[in-house]
């Protein structure tokens, strides 16, 4: 018996002719991935479901079948890397060379995902305060976890704001530089940058 996505593909011609018929959650990975790679390239007002259905092989019906609007589609996208992160990460609860290795670990694995959830979002109207709660958040936690290094807390707020800033530029650097040295080696710069920049900030 065939899963529901591939019943309504097989009687409606959702796919396009010759395609392999996906089970529907496979579908719905793969209509994502096809988007963060779309919005990525052209942003969000300039993208079309067109252009989705293009990157992903298929017809824009059967887009429809899975998200409602666009909108839909690109925060569903940013809810998808969200996702990974959080797995990833325990819930970025914690700091430290364990935490930065696995958010570099979804960077490596979902690239176009991370810089459309940590560079892009921030840019669109539509979806600025979804990034900056998500950005807020990882401040909050940073701040928790810098009480007792940084005890002023005019400092330690700088500090929540930047640790965060250094975490992700110094990935997306990675990533734009094409992933030239190993996820270690990064999670491990990661690590040093941050340490040596509260050490200054700590410091008398």
């Amino acid at each position: 018996m065939m899963p529901p996505d591939e019943r309504s593909s097989a009687s409606s011609g959702g796919d396009a002719p010759g395609r392999q018929l996906m089970r529907r959650d496979e579908r719905r990975g793969q209509i994502l991935a096809a988007a963060k790679r779309a919005f990525l390239r052209s942003g969000f007002a300039a993208t079309g479901l067109e252009d989705v259905a293009s990157h992903a092989e298929i017809t824009k019906v059967l887009i429809y079948r899975h998200f409602d609007s666009k909108a839909d589609l690109y925060r569903a996208a940013l809810n998808d890397t969200r996702a990974r992160v959080r797995s990833a990460t325990g819930g970025a609860d914690r700091l430290g060379e364990e935490s930065f290795g696995a958010l570099v670990a979804v960077a490596d694995e979902d690239p176009d995902g991370f810089r459309l959830l940590y560079r892009h979002a921030v840019r669109e109207p539509e979806f600025r305060a979804y990034a900056q709660e998500f950005r807020d958040r990882a401040a909050t936690v940073a701040e928790r976890y810098l009480r007792e290094l940084v005890p002023d807390a005019g400092r330690r707020q700088w500090a929540a704001r930047l640790v965060p800033v250094l975490t992700l530029e110094t990935i997306m650097s990675w990533l734009d530089a094409g992933r030239p040295a190993p996820e270690e080696e990064v999670a491990v710069a990661v690590n040093g940058s941050i340490d040596g920049f509260l050490a200054a900030v700590a410091a008398e």
